[in-house]
């Protein structure tokens, strides 16, 4: 009596000790085998849906469908009564998850069947006790089999109720995260929608999902037409990052000569090439710990996207003249007008640059598509200028927002902007624009559609252009419809400048000094 004494404290105090339910387990049955002599024994947890009981010492058949009534344990399940099972019993039972448990049990001629219960009446599983003779009540009727019975019940339900506050625990975690994202999502999207104007669900979409990227350190790629905004996306990205502390190096890949941009991003020693008088820091390096934006990626050589390639797969690049190699930490966000899945069937762009590229792809709807924005766009471009100019507009009659939607404005809303601050130029301050004053035909010729022919008319003498009574800047005319002209042309020509600038008689240089000063290739 004394040694059974002695041998249930060591073992009550070996299952107190135990901080999970599978250590729990797997100590209990090891204990109920050495203290009675037994060959194996399990003990199978009943998930939280009561329809599968579960054995981690089980490797190969640790689950058992409980739903599947020619099972025994379903049966055990239901009456909830102990009950033995004989090996000839046992062989009669053709269901193969039983029969392994049995083989991996060794054949035994015996076997003890015991749901466990808790005192809340909740089944916690089943106890089977696997040995070479019948006489089960000598086990099961002694105090230390029925203390040890007690004792991990106690136990089982406290590792439960410990897991389960534990994954409440977490569930309410995931639930104050998951509304700490939306309340992020939700300021962060609203402080952009004071720069990427626009009430349709396209930019509302395109908000979240710029919020999104600045969170990652993934590669953005952003398309869309001429005019849509991809510098306004770029910068939202890099303001909205971790990264808004450091630097952002903006690089018309479009606007600088094919012969100096691998100077330009690389830099150079001095003495690298004719006319390197000194040594100039690239702007690969110069956008360490910030944002490298690479604006009209399409126009990129050849030669040098590959370059590229190795430097976004390593950080590190080498200047011209250089013997050693530089480490730039940056976060790339290219944009392109062009379409590069084209560009790479035409061979004009690697596909393998185009996937690094386009980890966190992003596509800005034209704004033809997004008419829901010109009220807004229309106001806020006036708001900038009053800002700029001290004076202006009060806003814009509802008369012109009609007039402006039936425009598809191929420039998009850089377009759109010149045609309101051309507007604001010739409306007296404190008006609103009204349609008259818009003259999209007027000033805006050669990108009029078909029904409005007719506003230019030629002689064999001179060009007369209609409107100008209205005209107080002419500079300023001059310049939109100069602008108008060139984007025009590079719509024709999709987005050729070589095409277009020999179509104007202008070297292609000069177009791109244009295209720079009136932002007409930027994105």
């Amino acid at each position: 009596m004394q040694m059974e004494l002695h041998t249930g404290i060591e073992l009550a105090v070996a299952l107190t000790r135990q901080t999970t339910l599978p250590d729990l387990l797997k100590t209990a049955t090891t204990q109920l085998e050495n203290a009675f002599g037994l060959t194996r024994c399990w003990a199978l947890e009943l998930d939280l849906s009561g329809r599968t009981l579960h054995c981690s010492n089980l490797a190969e058949t640790g689950e058992f469908d409980c739903g599947d009534f020619s099972h025994p344990f379903a049966h055990l399940l239901q009456t909830g009564k102990a009950r033995e099972l004989t090996r000839a019993a046992s062989y009669r039972l053709d269901h193969p998850g039983f029969q392994s448990l049995i083989e991996a049990s060794g054949r035994p001629k015996s076997l003890w069947l015991e749901p466990l219960k808790g005192d809340d009446g909740r089944t916690l599983g089943i106890l089977i006790l696997c040995r070479d003779e019948s006489d089960w009540d000598g086990i099961t009727a002694q105090p230390l089999y029925c203390g040890l019975l007690h004792l991990l019940k106690h136990q089982w339900i406290a590792q439960l109720q410990s897991r389960d506050q534990v994954w409440q625990r977490r569930l309410l975690k995931r639930s104050l995260d998951n509304l700490h994202d939306a309340e992020t999502l939700r300021k962060r999207s609203e402080t952009l929608a004071r720069t990427l104007v626009g009430p349709s669900e396209s930019m509302t979409s395109l908000r979240a999902q710029i919020v999104r990227a600045a969170g990652s350190q993934l590669s953005v790629l952003v398309q869309g037409e001429t005019g849509c905004g991809k510098d306004v996306v770029a910068r939202g990205i890099h303001e909205l990052s971790d990264r808004a502390d450091g630097p952002m190096v903006v690089v018309n890949c479009a606007a600088i000569p094919d012969s100096l941009l691998e100077s330009e991003l690389f830099g150079h020693t001095k003495g690298a090439f004719s006319g390197a008088d000194q040594a100039k820091e690239g702007l690969l390096a110069q956008a360490n710990g910030g944002t490298l934006f690479l604006d009209e990626i399409g126009d990129m050589p050849m030669a040098l996207q590959s370059k590229l390639l190795r430097v976004l797969e390593s950080r590190q690049f080498r200047p011209l003249g250089a013997q050693k190699e530089q480490h730039s930490d940056f976060r790339l966000v290219a944009a392109t007008h062009q379409p590069l899945r084209q560009s790479i069937e035409d061979g004009n762009f690697r596909r393998d640059l185009f996937y690094r590229l386009s980890q966190f792809p992003l596509q800005i709807m034209p704004l033809r598509e997004r008419l829901d924005d010109l009220e807004a766009l229309s106001r806020h471009f006036i708001r900038l200028y009053t800002e700029r100019e001290g004076a202006g507009p009060l806003g814009i009659s509802s008369h012109a927002l009609r007039a402006l939607a039936t425009y598809d404005f191929p420039g998009n809303a850089r377009e759109l902007r010149n045609i309101i601050e051309l507007a604001c130029l010739q409306t007296p301050a404190g008006d609103d624009i009204q349609p008259e004053i818009l003259r999209l035909t007027d000033m805006f010729p050669s990108l009029a559609g078909p029904e409005t022919h007719g506003a230019v008319a030629c002689s064999s003498d001179e060009q007369v252009v209609s409107g100008t009574e209205d005209i107080r800047d002419l500079k300023a005319a001059a310049q939109a419809f100069e602008a108008a002209v060139i984007r025009d042309r590079l719509r024709q020509y999709g987005g050729n400048r070589a095409q277009a600038a020999e179509s104007l008689g202008l070297p292609k240089r000069t177009l791109a000094h244009k295209c720079l000063k009136y932002q007409v290739a930027e994105s």
